[in-house]
């Protein structure tokens, strides 16, 4: 989104990308990674990211429902995921590897293949 917004003139940048990279531990206590754009230009930012969107949701159609409602996320149905979730936490470790899936919130299907 930085380069799309960047490319259309609004100048932005990343706040806390270093620290989140650097230690991911402390994503969620900061915040994670912050768009941030100047205030004057901040109206014209939240149009073309309403635009982006927008598009975005009409290029993948769900194959059952053909609704656009479609967001790519972790596959909450396998067995795997749910494995390599307990087996990590157990480890210590949080860099937890899982199967992403397109998935439609209209008739709740998940799909491989856009």
């Amino acid at each position: 989104m930085l380069q799309r917004l960047e490319a259309e003139g609004i100048r932005a940048y990343l706040q806390d990308e270093h620290t989140v990279t650097i230690d991911p531990i402390l994503s969620n206590a900061i915040g994670g990674i912050k768009l941030m754009v100047f205030e004057d230009q901040a109206p014209r930012a939240l149009e073309l990211l309403e635009q982006f969107e927008q598009v975005y949701k009409e290029a993948v159609v769900c194959p059952r429902c053909k609704g656009t409602n479609v967001l790519y996320v972790p596959q909450t149905s396998s067995p795997a995921n749910w494995f390599t979730a307990i087996t990590t936490w157990f480890m210590g470790n949080y860099a937890v590897s899982v199967k992403k899936v397109y998935r439609c919130f209209d008739c709740d299907f998940e799909f491989d293949e856009a």
